[in-house]
């Protein structure tokens, strides 16, 4: 079961690789920032894009513990346009996947796969 990605290399070091192909789309970037266990920043682009390059965009994640467990807030930055709509889309789709299995349920097959 894949709750996101089909495939993944990811070295989590500063200047590591972060490659991640979800449903198909090949996501290639390199990790920026590690402050663990509270933040990362990663590059964001899609192999092959002329829209969205590898390194176009940023995605900063920050994990603040609280007393129900912990709160991801995501923001991804630098995203062009025509491609923000659906990434505002996808992002809380697949954050909510993520606490269906944080929680221990199975979030079920993917409706965005194809």
């Amino acid at each position: 079961m894949s709750w996101m990605g089909d495939y993944a290399v990811l070295d989590a070091v500063p200047g590591g690789v972060f490659h991640l192909d979800i449903n198909g789309v090949p996501v290639r970037g390199s990790y920026l920032e590690l402050d663990p266990p509270r933040r990362l920043v990663i590059s964001w682009g899609h192999a092959g894009s002329s829209r969205l390059p590898p390194g176009v965009s940023t995605v900063e994640v920050i994990l603040t513990a609280i007393p129900q467990g912990t709160r991801v807030s995501l923001e991804h930055r630098g995203l062009p346009p025509e491609e923000a709509a659906m990434h505002a889309v996808g992002w809380p789709h697949f954050l909510a996947r993520l606490a269906a299995i944080a929680a221990g349920h199975d979030p079920g097959p993917d409706p965005f796969a194809r």
